[in-house]
């Protein structure tokens, strides 16, 4: 029975409420892209909930997941211990990053959505690009993969909005601080949505190309059910495989 699941071959906290796991799944690492995603389902009772693959390895079929505890089905999947199986995961699914070398590349990410950011520096980097990165947290506790993120990027800034670890404020301060000083090909937002928007609406009058990578709830994640649709200009897009 357990043949045809998702071996996890270790877990491990790497902040408050936000756990690490390493899964052995050689098919879906083979084919896994930046900015891609899978749908997981703990047990066979269980609902199927999207998360996004944070690093891969072809060489040893893995890949990486990085969730927030915040719900029963997050729980659940944080309880489970190396050894332990998922019932079934689908992936890789939706839209890759469009990765390609445009010159300098700021990537903003906020909270838990810094684990989505990773791979998508680690890729455009191994392009030729110069990437900055600013990581927003609301606390020191709360942060993620300073050390990662800063093997990849030739500046790193960090602010928190407690003021508990390196500058007191937001992410789009230092956005701001960044574009009066550097000439920025590319900005790539991950985080909550009012951190997205801010970011937008201050790239848009300097017409600094910017992408954000919605999260919307997701129940197939295959574009069937609908449940993630949200207004891009004029029309409709379905996060799940436009995103």
């Amino acid at each position: 029975m357990s043949d045809n699941k998702f071996k996890i071959l270790s877990t491990e906290p790497i902040a408050k409420d936000i756990k690490k796991i390493v899964i052995f799944a050689p098919h879906i690492a083979k084919k896994t892209f930046a900015g891609q995603f899978v749908m997981l389902r703990v047990n066979e009772k269980g609902e199927r909930i999207p998360l996004t693959i944070s690093d891969r390895s072809i060489e040893k079929g893995t890949i990486t997941i990085i969730f927030q505890i915040v719900g029963l089905t997050t729980k659940k999947l944080g309880s489970l211990k190396g050894g332990d199986f998922i019932e079934d995961m689908a992936g890789p699914l939706g839209r890759a990053t469009e990765i390609k070398k445009i010159g300098t590349v700021v990537l903003v990410g906020g909270g838990v959505g810094i684990a989505e950011m990773y791979p998508v520096a680690k890729a455009f980097k191994e392009v030729g690009n110069k990437v900055i990165s600013v990581l927003g947290a609301r606390s020191k506790e709360l942060l993620i993969l300073e050390r990662e993120i800063k093997e990849i990027a030739s500046e790193v800034y960090i602010t928190t909005d407690d003021g508990s670890y390196v500058r007191k404020g937001l992410v789009i301060d230092v956005l701001k601080e960044i574009i009066g000083k550097e000439k920025l090909d590319l900005v790539y937002a991950i985080g909550p949505v009012p951190m997205m928007k801010a970011v937008s609406a201050l790239t848009r009058p300097y017409k600094i190309h910017t992408v954000v990578s919605l999260n919307s709830i997701m129940v197939d994640g295959t574009g069937m059910c609908g449940s993630c649709r949200v207004k891009v200009g004029e029309g409709s897009k379905f996060a799940c495989v436009d995103g």
